[in-house]
């Protein structure tokens, strides 16, 4: 693995943490465009505004020359958030060498084409192998060396084994699966079902509700999932319930944060402009329910949420609406 030079774009909290890891396999840089985050962790080895307290390690080496940093590597990792995915995919593509991995970190859709990162990286670097690092990753927990589990799923079953080797570390167990699509949705859909539960607690409501609406909406994502092409099965692993689980009840979620303050009654404006980071589930609400339109699948809970980030309702009566909903068998949708 030391041989290996992994570029890694991104300087959020979970893009430092995965280069913290892989600086214990491989020589790696990471890029950002801010100047005072690589002068930080050049000079500091800290990243003070993603990561508060966290030590990172001496032979991360971070830089702001995207040309650079993509040139010469061997794998590149993508830790952009879905919204400037494309514009940084398109720069990388002018760099990049042939045939090198591209793994992406993102858990979220592109908003107009409601294509998943992966597929904006086949699109913008066509011949590249392509792959996705997903599952319930909390990042200060890892900083701090608590123990957690990935999935880094890639179709070619060779190289997702380098990779899996690149990226495990420590007590940081790293899986292999060839469910792309499975696993690059759970990430996404779970976002969504995140800002439900968040919602609910902010309103009072107690650990059954929160049960419930986990469950149910793991269901959702899986309804989902399967239509678009994911397997059934993906989502009862790592990257579907375990990311659903993590993202979904940890004071750490960003997006269950973002579902607390407006079931408290704040509005998603004010909400966002007190973020350090972004909340991938409400920028891919729009695209998530549109897929679920076209392909005609309920997803009663989605829906909801979309509608109050979209300010057509509130917490509150999103909530008594998914508690007017008339059950029927469990396996049935809604």
């Amino acid at each position: 693995m030391k041989r290996f030079k992994v570029a890694l774009l991104g300087g959020g909290s979970w893009g430092t943490t995965v280069a913290s890891l892989v600086a214990r396999n491989a020589q790696i840089t990471l890029w950002a465009r801010d100047s005072n985050t690589v002068n930080e962790i050049n000079d500091r080895h800290s990243n003070e505004k993603y990561l508060p307290g966290a030590v990172l390690p001496n032979n991360l080496v971070a830089s702001t020359d995207l040309a650079k940093t993509v040139g010469d590597a061997d794998v590149i990792v993508m830790g952009i958030p879905s919204h400037n995915f494309r514009a940084v995919m398109q720069e990388v593509a002018r760099h990049v060498r042939p045939w090198v991995p591209i793994v992406s970190l993102t858990k979220g859709l592109e908003l107009d084409s409601r294509l998943r990162m992966t597929e904006v990286i086949s699109q913008e670097a066509p011949g590249h192998p392509v792959g996705v690092l997903s599952g319930p990753n909390l990042a200060r927990e890892i900083m701090s060396g608590m123990a957690a589990a990935s999935v880094i799923a890639m179709e070619d079953a060779i190289i997702v084994r380098e990779l899996q080797q690149l990226f495990s570390s420590g007590l940081f167990r790293v899986y292999t699966n060839d469910d792309v699509i499975g696993c690059e949705l759970g990430g996404v859909l779970k976002n969504i079902i995140a800002i439900a539960v968040g919602m609910g607690d902010g309103l009072g409501a107690g650990d059954n509700t929160r049960s419930a609406l986990i469950t149910r909406g793991l269901a959702e994502a899986t309804r989902l999932g399967v239509a678009l092409g994911g397997r059934a099965e993906t989502f009862a692993g790592l990257a579907g319930m375990g990311d659903m689980i993590a993202t979904c009840t940890s004071p750490q979620s960003r997006n269950r944060h973002v579902g607390v303050e407006l079931g408290k009654g704040r509005n998603m404006g004010e909400i966002i402009e007190q973020m350090v980071m972004v909340a991938e589930g409400a920028k891919s609400a729009p695209a998530v329910m549109a897929l679920a339109n076209q392909h005609g699948i309920e997803m009663p809970i989605a829906s909801d949420v979309y509608k109050v980030l979209q300010g057509e309702s509130n917490a509150l009566r999103a909530y008594r609406g998914l508690l007017k909903v008339t059950a029927g068998a469990e396996s049935d949708p809604g």
